[in-house]
């Protein structure tokens, strides 16, 4: 069964399903189950076809949401599939820019941010410092 990551050869293809309001987002045939494992992460629901072996895997937006939500969504996991290296298209009808530009500046900030550390124990110099010579 063909899909759209498959003929545009792309990760994730992100779009609004036909004659429906349900966002999907599909992945190529034989995608890995780490790119499954991270959509499902951020917070897309995993649909499976047939359900006693996985033929078709894809993944919607979940539908309880509203509209505005269900795009802010799709919208905020762009940036995180493009840092982990996956190539996503997203139609025109889903993408908005200003939460995209959002995200993007979230995943910058949390970047940012030291990580909170333990400091790191003293150790001996690699080498001896030079003896000093007194006159």
């Amino acid at each position: 069964m063909a899909n759209l990551a498959d003929k545009y050869g792309t990760d994730v293809e992100i779009y609004i399903k036909a004659l429906t309001t349900t966002i999907h987002a599909e992945t190529p045939t034989g995608a890995p189950a780490k790119l499954h494992d991270l959509l499902e992460q951020l917070g897309l629901e995993r649909h499976e076809y047939p359900a006693d072996g996985p033929f078709y895997i894809w993944h919607t937006v979940p539908e309880h949401l509203a509209t505005d939500e269900q795009k802010r969504l799709a919208n905020r996991t762009i940036p995180a599939l493009l840092l982990a290296g996956y190539e996503v298209n997203c139609t025109p009808d889903v993408f908005v820019e200003a939460t995209y530009r959002q995200a993007v500046h979230d995943i910058r900030t949390r970047a940012a941010r030291p990580a909170t550390q333990q400091p790191a124990p003293a150790s001996s110099p690699s080498r001896p410092a030079p003896a000093r010579r007194t006159p």
